[in-house]
Order: structure tokens, then sequence, then C-alpha cells
């Protein structure tokens, strides 16, 4: 009989642990600008002040983190976007409200090849060459070549966001090659002297790439604070309603002074 106890006493213990374990999972989905570095800089640093919280981090795109909240299969969505009239209501309809907090900015630098002799693009310019309009380098001061352009997939929210910011809501041209992320755009570029992307200022920095000014401002801390800087943007974290217990320490944590010294040391521009 006390062996029987014991036994139902211990199965009972493991179930207690397996239900603490999971109240203390953080899982945080949606974007790749955010989802590459900061948040799981972020991670590391809070799990040091709290030794019993694990996070599974999935960077895959903006729509992929709403997609999550809606589904209530994260408790966290990372946006380098605003979230969708559509995705607003469909959150509704499945009794979710996605509650909006800005935790950094951004700016949008456009790049070319390190060996590409073209320093500076008006935002006509860049208008044109990503939806197709120009199409060769010689017309916008280059040395010649066909243009090869690099955005990122539709799942994105830089893809979505740049559309906004710096193509009037156009098209992308339909030679436009598509990438998972900020840091395989970089890469592609930095080996095609003929290539041409965007990424987030914390993947400025790639090998064999360059960042090109846009009406001779170049993206930096002081631009985006400023607004000077046309490609600027705030990126987000998104909760279902307002944050409690785990979500509502990590996200307090990212506001934090501490937090927003990583936002500024991974690349990003501090809320504050």
């Amino acid at each position: 009989m006390k062996t029987k106890f014991t036994t139902l006493l211990s199965a009972f213990a493991l179930i207690c642990i397996s239900v603490t374990a999971q109240a203390e999972r953080l899982v945080i989905k949606g974007s790749d600008t955010l989802g590459a570095k900061l948040v799981p800089q972020l991670a590391e640093q809070f799990k040091t002040q709290n030794s019993d919280a694990t996070f599974d981090i999935a960077a895959e795109g903006s729509t992929t983190g709403f997609a999550a909240l809606i589904d209530s299969t994260a408790q966290i969505g990372m946006a380098s976007r605003p979230a969708k009239t559509e995705e607003i209501a469909a959150a509704k309809a499945k009794g979710v409200t996605l509650k909006e907090t800005i935790v950094a900015y951004d700016g949008v630098a456009v790049i070319v090849n390190a060996a590409n002799p073209v320093k500076g693009l008006t935002k006509k310019q860049v208008e044109q060459i990503f939806t197709g309009e120009v199409s060769d380098w010689s017309a916008v001061g280059g040395s010649g070549g066909s243009i090869s352009i690099y955005t990122r997939n539709t799942s994105s929210g830089t893809y979505s966001e740049f559309k906004e910011l710096a193509m009037k809501k156009r098209d992308y041209a339909p030679s436009a090659q598509k990438m998972a992320g900020n840091e395989q755009i970089a890469a592609e570029v930095g080996k095609n002297p003929n290539g041409v992307g965007y990424v987030g200022l914390a993947y400025v920095k790639a090998k064999g790439i360059k960042v090109v000014s846009i009406d001779s401002a170049m993206p930096s801390v002081e631009s985006v604070q400023s607004k000077s800087y046309p490609y600027a943007r705030p990126t987000f974290f998104y909760t279902n309603g307002e944050p409690a217990g785990l979500v509502k320490a990590f996200v307090d944590f990212t506001l934090s002074p501490a937090g927003q010294k990583i936002v500024a040391d991974v690349g990003f521009v501090p809320i504050h």
C-alpha cells in the first residue's frame, strides 16, 4: 500500500513539475528582423535573472507571428509591421485582442554589392529599381549591368513595409528573388556585383555589401530617431490583450534600460 501511495505521489509530483515547466515556457513567433538576432539575445539575458524560463523562438516572418497569436500557438508575436485590418478581424473572431507594443525602431537600409560604384540613390530611383521600371545600373549612375533584386518573402513584415515606405504600394518586379531573411539577402547581394536588396540596421555590417544613401540620408540612430531617413519604422511585440505573468515580465524587460541597451547593442534604435 505504501509503495502504491509513493508511486502515486511521485506521479503527481511529475505532473506538477510538467505544468510548472510548461507555464515557464515562452513561445515567440514572427518577424525575422527581430527574431534572428535581437529577441534571442534578449531571451538569453532574461534567463540570467529568470532561470526557470525557457524560450521557443521561431523567426519566419511577421505574418506567421500574427497567425500563431490568432491560433494560440504563441504568446508573443514579433512584427516589423503593424497588424493588418484582416488580421485584427480574424483575431477578434477567435476571441483574441491584438495588443501592440513598440519595442524598438529600425531603418530599412538599401544595400548594394561593395564593388558597385553607386553610393546614393533618390527615393524615386529606389521605387523604379524595385518595381522593375529601371533594370540596368547605368540608368542610376552605375557602370552598367542588369540589376538583380533581392527581397524578403511574402510572409515578411519588411516585405510589406518596404512596399509602403519605398514603392508607393506598387508591386515588386517579377524578377525579384525572395529570400527567407535579412542575412540571406545580405549574403546574396554580397556575392552578386549587380545585386540590390534591403535589410534592417542590425544586418548592415555583412561581408561584401555597402549601404547607399537615400536622398543624401544614411540610416543611423540619429536619422531614424529624427525621421530624416525615409525608411524608418517601429517594430513590435503583439500579445493577446494586456500581457501577464512571464509574458509581461519579458515585455517589461525588453522595455527596461537593460533590454533597450541590448536593442542598441544589436543595432536597433532604442525607443527612449
